[in-house]
């Protein structure tokens, strides 16, 4: 005989399937969000993957820009500086564009018309309309990374900054070496064209990734009211903190530039004399770098930036004083370490901007952005004086006064106030 009347066992399963749905909801709930978060994740990735792939792609092509257009080497390059110089004059100027318009819709927009210049610099016919799209291209790449790094920092500001910052680096670090290595293993079997068409599909590719991936701002407050581009930057420049992180952008790209521009010289003389293909794969050290820098996110959320960039530029200083050694083992695996740290240090720096700029952190980093650029191209530069004394030896000494200083700066202006943590920062006044 039943125990519980009919209508009484209805009632019990009814309840007991009630009990159940309260159970599974949050787990599904859970499962939902931590899917959401790590689609949000690899989209940062994207970001950075996309804006750094075509920046630095005709890098290992410039020999033959050179034989083919019948150019010398500083013409040539221009494919390189007119990028570079596209990224430095539209980079604070995007962080206006972005404070005022939001930041997925700039972020996707810009890598579409990233997509489209690279594709459209695969149709040059000459130098000259190489040089024209590869300008293009560096005006519309802040778009992307710089409003990224705003991004990332008002998303996460209720913790896990430092992570996020330092899968985003990883992205920016694995998409310029894709850029180079691509480009190289292209050229050497089709058409040089093919090689920015390519890129320019990755690119597009990488897109459509943002647009799905990448959620819409939740964060975002716009910029203060009634203020302009110049009072935006006045203030920013106004602020000692933020004015040291433009010079730490300056000191990380200079510590980058310099090793690996001046490094290839020293290899290609005595006692190791590489060819160019040895020397070109000497850019495989980022990938240590870009295995690195995820985990020390971790360091930098616990310990604070000025802490991690200490460690980072400390590491990149031991890294230069073993590139003395005869070894070819030794220098690749102070390459290993210099980069290691820049890319280390560039996480601190980028992530300490938001805990600086009270508003208008696009406009922040695109400051910074174009401080950064200012010390590449001066890395590129400088140690070439010293070489003609000091050699190798000469140009690691500039880098490590480099380092050091940069490390000075931390010390003295990103001041660690008692208890911690992101509200350590007061926002700019």
């Amino acid at each position: 005989m039943d125990p519980l009347p009919p209508d009484a066992k209805a009632h019990f399963v009814l309840s007991w399937k009630c009990m159940e749905w309260q159970v599974m909801e949050p787990e599904c709930t859970s499962a939902r969000a931590a899917a959401a978060e790590r689609r949000r994740i690899l989209a940062v990735a994207f970001a950075g993957f996309s804006a750094f792939l075509g920046l630095y792609v005709t890098q290992p092509l410039l020999p033959l820009f050179e034989h083919l257009f019948k150019a010398g080497k500083a013409t040539v390059s221009l494919t390189l500086t007119a990028s570079t110089l596209g990224v430095a004059i539209a980079a604070p100027l995007i962080g206006s564009v972005a404070d005022r318009l939001g930041r997925k819709r700039v972020i996707v927009g810009s890598a579409g018309l990233l997509t489209l210049a690279t594709l459209l610099s695969a149709t040059s016919t000459g130098l000259g309309s190489l040089v024209f799209w590869r300008f293009f291209q560096g005006l519309f790449t802040p778009g992307v990374f710089a409003v990224t790094v705003a991004y990332v920092q008002e998303e996460w500001a209720g913790g896990g900054v430092g992570r996020a910052m330092a899968i985003y680096v990883t992205g920016t670090v694995i998409g310029g070496f894709t850029g180079r290595i691509v480009s190289g293993i292209i050229v050497s079997h089709w058409n040089w064209r093919w090689a920015l068409a390519a890129t320019g599909a990755m690119v597009g590719l990488s897109t459509l990734a943002l647009q799905s991936w990448l959620p819409r701002e939740r964060r975002f407050a716009g910029p203060a009211q009634g203020q302009s581009l110049a009072s935006g930057a006045a203030a920013h420049l106004r602020n000692p903190r933020l004015v040291a992180t433009f010079a730490v952008g300056f000191g990380v790209l200079f510590t980058l530039v310099a090793t690996f521009t001046y490094v290839t010289f020293h290899l290609a003389g005595a006692p190791f004399h590489l060819g160019p293909l040895g020397i070109s794969l000497l850019f495989c050290t980022y990938l240590f770098g870009a295995a690195v820098t995820p985990p020390c996110g971790l360091i930098i959320d616990r310990y604070g930036q000025r802490a991690a960039l200490a460690l980072a530029m400390g590491t990149g200083v031991a890294g230069m004083l073993l590139t003395l050694v005869p070894s070819l083992g030794a220098v690749i695996a102070g390459l290993a370490l210099c980069c290691s740290g820049v890319f280390v240090a560039q996480a601190c720096s980028t992530s300490f901007i938001g805990m600086t700029a009270g508003s208008n952190k696009a406009l922040a980093v695109g400051l910074y952005v174009t401080c950064y650029y200012v010390g590449g191209s001066a890395g590129a530069e400088l140690p070439g004086f010293l070489w003609r004394f000091g050699g190798w030896p000469g140009c690691v000494a500039l880098v490590i006064l480099v380092q050091l200083a940069t490390i000075g700066i931390t010390r003295m202006f990103w001041d660690v106030r008692k208890g911690g943590g992101a509200g350590a920062y007061p926002p700019e006044g």
